[in-house]
């Protein structure tokens, strides 16, 4: 019991008249905690007085309030005792930030390798701004971002990406899912109920379209991209792309098909939305550039450092069409006052000094040369094994010959065997057609940045022999 007490010195200390309030509060905190539990016999007024050195009056007037309020409980000539209708909790955080699933092999795709993220570089970068930096860069930003990075932004993704890039329109954001929400929320402003999604496409852009109130229409994918019948018959004037490396498919979008879907655009006066989350990685032949660069007015073009650096820097970008700006800068304005200013600083200091580009051709040797040995792994332990797509970005589409099948029973024996995939078939959408894999064959979804070429050699080692 005497450590008990000692909680309560401080308010014994406490200036002469706020010494009952915080007696009180010492006490009701003691119990809530569970400090003080349930049952516990507190000590006379006259003892805990004298052991705290205050007044009888102030621990009778404590024990009063305490008892009236339920946290004590007293009875005539019984003393006082801590009462049972505090269920005391212990605080607690909770981790919810997704984790790998711990599996010896885990092709689960998305995530980069965040050991290449260049500590060093960007320790040198956070030093240098911070010594620069003028105190009233650390006031509220520009919502649109810094205008410092929002010029080396321009400068870097017409370098990279072919985008016509003009700094007034560019607005930092903390990723692209806050990008796709800005420009959702703004388009259900102005009477947007519906947009069309790549099928099979990524969930998260159904999720956060309907989080601003929008439904999304499934659209049919061919050879070279989105279906043209199916989406001029879909009624949308919204859609949301990935046509330098289509995900999860892996295709291009052909010439062809960037003309047709951009003059679909145009005859329904309508918007895509292109998400360029991994343009920069090409690794037969420089990156197709992107589609915006066509035709900025008619496409909103976004990106990030989440597999160029780490997702959980929480920056992006997003370029605007004219006739949006405005609505989806004060959107922003609105939603958290602008990007935080020192973050941005460090980051332009990061593009302008090279950095930036270092390290794009670090992830981009880094990423060849793992997607080379998934290659040659499927080659050598399943034979007959197709990888289509372009060789690019952080993931590849493996095809299994039906021997390997049904795809439900594959799935089931490599979980088992320890192994983490995921079907082609698990991104198509809702209500949609079972599409690849559902008459026997396998098509597996296998992620690889994140893995090193042993353990790619080693996991798909594992996947043959559950199969």
């Amino acid at each position: 019991m005497t450590s008990a007490w000692e909680l309560l010195l401080p308010a014994a200390s406490a200036p002469a008249r706020a010494r009952g309030r915080a007696l009180q509060e010492a006490l009701r905190d003691a119990v809530r905690s569970g400090r003080l539990a349930a049952g516990t016999r507190l000590p006379s007024s006259r003892d805990l007085a004298a052991d705290l050195g205050v007044s009888r009056g102030l621990v009778t007037e404590a024990y009063e309030q305490l008892t009236a309020e339920g946290y004590l409980r007293s009875g005539r000539g019984a003393g006082t005792w801590v009462g049972d209708a505090v269920r005391a909790a212990r605080p607690r955080a909770r981790d919810l930030a997704p984790r790998s699933s711990g599996a010896h092999a885990d092709f689960v795709p998305g995530t980069p390798d965040l050991s290449l993220f260049p500590r060093p570089a960007w320790a040198a970068a956070q030093r240098s701004v911070l010594a620069d930096l003028p105190h009233e860069a650390l006031g509220y930003p520009d919502p649109r971002g810094l205008p410092r990075l929002r010029t080396a932004l321009a400068e870097l993704l017409a370098r990279r990406r072919g985008v016509v890039a003009d700094p007034e329109r560019i607005v930092v954001v903390s990723g692209v899912a806050q990008a796709t929400a800005l420009l959702a929320g703004v388009l259900h402003a102005r009477g947007t109920r519906t947009a069309g999604v790549e099928d099979p496409g990524s969930p998260q852009h159904c999720a956060l379209y309907a989080s601003a109130g929008i439904g999304t229409v499934p659209l049919p994918l061919d050879a070279e991209g989105l279906a043209p019948a199916a989406l001029h018959a879909s009624g949308v004037r919204v859609v949301v792309t990935t046509p330098a490396h289509q995900f999860p498919t892996g295709i291009a979008y052909s010439a062809r098909r960037r003309a047709e879907l951009l003059a679909w655009a145009r005859s329904v006066d309508g918007l895509v939305l292109e998400d360029d989350y991994d343009g920069d990685f090409r690794y037969d032949r420089a990156p197709v550039g992107a589609l915006q660069g066509l035709d900025p007015e008619r496409v909103a073009y976004t990106g990030s450092v989440s597999k160029s650096l780490a997702p959980g820097l929480r920056l992006g970008w997003l370029l605007v069409p004219d006739r949006l700006a405005d609505d989806v800068v004060e959107r922003k304005r609105t939603t958290d006052l602008g990007h935080p200013a020192l973050d941005q600083a460090l980051f332009a200091r990061f593009v302008e000094r090279g950095d930036y580009d270092r390290q794009l051709r670090v992830c981009q040797r880094a990423y060849r040369e793992r997607r080379d040995a998934l290659v040659a792994a499927l080659a050598g332990h399943f034979p007959g094994a197709r990888v289509t797509g372009i060789a690019a970005g952080l993931h590849a589409i493996a095809t299994l010959p039906e021997r390997y099948g049904p795809e439900e029973r594959f799935l089931k024996r490599v979980t088992e065997a320890g192994g983490a995939v995921r079907p082609l078939s698990a991104y198509r959408h809702e209500g949609t057609a079972a599409g690849p894999g559902a008459g026997g064959g396998v098509r597996l979804v296998l992620g690889y940045a994140h893995l090193t070429p042993a353990r790619i050699r080693a996991g798909v080692a594992r996947m043959a022999s559950a199969g």
